[in-house]
């Protein structure tokens, strides 16, 4: 039973897995069409779902392995969601949960206070947005203790770094413009980043623009993706 969120993009690599796919998150503000997402990559003879992981319509003993990404932070109770979720498992199974940049990502090698201007802007971005303290965030990396305070035991936890340099595969120029560079930052850090700063953002941000951050030729990014796997 693959969970992420987005559930989209997660959930359509993971159908290949097996017949039955389960995209949740804790709330959804809308629909997902079926031309995309989930629906739109999964195998025909895939089941994918989409509802509140907090109210799952499965019977207990359901599932041998529960796979979330990206996910089990959203929920107001992490630990008595992974509760839930290991209450579908059957004896002996798992959950694997995913994370990415429980490290801090590399973007400008050339330009680390930028780079750090710039995370710090997304983090207090989604604090206003969701109405949250630093403080409410203190625990959000603690993965492995999430699944032991869930019950889990045998929890083993594994971190992959995933590197980038110039020049890019066209692919991957997409995700990080796309992913990272519009949907992530964009117009929504303007608020929190000097004029000056945020122009050189904008500039670094621009295929359009001579500055582009991925034509440059000591481009490098850096990310980790951590997965944590815990036992019933």
């Amino acid at each position: 039973m693959p969970v992420a969120a987005p559930a989209r993009r997660w959930a359509g690599f993971q159908a290949t897995w097996g017949p039955t796919v389960w995209s949740s998150a804790s709330t959804w503000r809308r629909p997902t069409s079926p031309r995309h997402g989930a629906r739109g990559t999964a195998p025909a003879d895939a089941l994918v779902m989409q509802a509140d992981l907090q109210a799952l319509p499965f019977a207990p003993g359901s599932f041998d392995l529960i796979w979330s990404v990206n996910t089990v932070n959203h929920l107001r109770d992490p630990v008595d969601g992974l509760r839930l979720a290991a209450s579908l498992l059957r004896p002996g199974g798992r959950i694997a949960l995913g994370q990415s940049s429980l490290l801090p990502d590399m973007y400008f090698a050339w330009d680390s206070r930028l780079e750090r201007l710039v995370n710090e802007a997304v983090r207090q971005y989604y604090r206003d947005r969701y109405h949250l303290d630093e403080r409410d965030l203190a625990s959000v990396r603690s993965i492995v203790g999430l699944l032991r305070a869930a019950g889990l035991h045998d929890v083993t936890v594994l971190t992959q770094v995933i590197e980038r340099v110039a020049p890019v595969r066209a692919e991957d120029e997409r995700y990080l413009v796309e992913t990272i560079f519009r949907d992530s930052w964009g117009e929504r850090l303007q608020p929190y980043l000097s004029r000056d700063d945020y122009e050189a953002l904008g500039r670094l941000c621009d295929p359009r623009h001579p500055d582009f951050a991925l034509r440059r030729p000591d481009f490098h990014f850096l990310q980790t993706f951590t997965l944590a796997i815990g036992n019933t």
